[in-house]
């Protein structure tokens, strides 16, 4: 039976920018090694979730596939405060209760102020 996520692997075409990327947004580690069969592996952990940053040339569209996580007000406007500084595309959303950004391979993350499982009537 499932318990929870292990990890998100994302292909990326420099793991070592992206790492610094959310270093720069949320403050988060990275952890560089290489696996038992030989592959480099960058991973970092946000919102409690190991992501697996996979280096490989890609060109990735974008679509509405995202990964979302919860955050506070002030967390999402800090953020906001960050990208501008950075000159970062974001898209602020439902009354600037979300905020949408974008890596440097068009992954799309979303801060949500909303507590779904609230909103869902639902706990966990």
């Amino acid at each position: 039976m499932l318990k929870s996520i292990s990890h998100v692997a994302l292909v990326v075409t420099d793991p070592a920018r992206t790492a610094l990327l959310f270093k720069a947004l949320f403050a988060t580690q990275s952890v560089r090694r290489v696996d038992a069969d030989g592959h480099d592996e960058t991973f970092i952990n946000l919102g409690n979730t190991w992501f697996l940053l996979a280096k490989a040339t890609v060109e990735r569209q974008r679509t509405g596939d995202h990964i979302a996580f919860h955050v506070t007000k002030a967390d999402l406007l800090a953020t906001v405060e960050k990208l501008k500084a950075m000159n970062l595309e974001y898209i602020l959303a439902r009354a600037d209760s979300s905020l949408y950004f974008f890596d440097y391979d068009n992954h799309v993350f979303e801060l949500d102020t909303t507590d779904v499982s609230s909103e869902l009537g639902r706990s966990g």
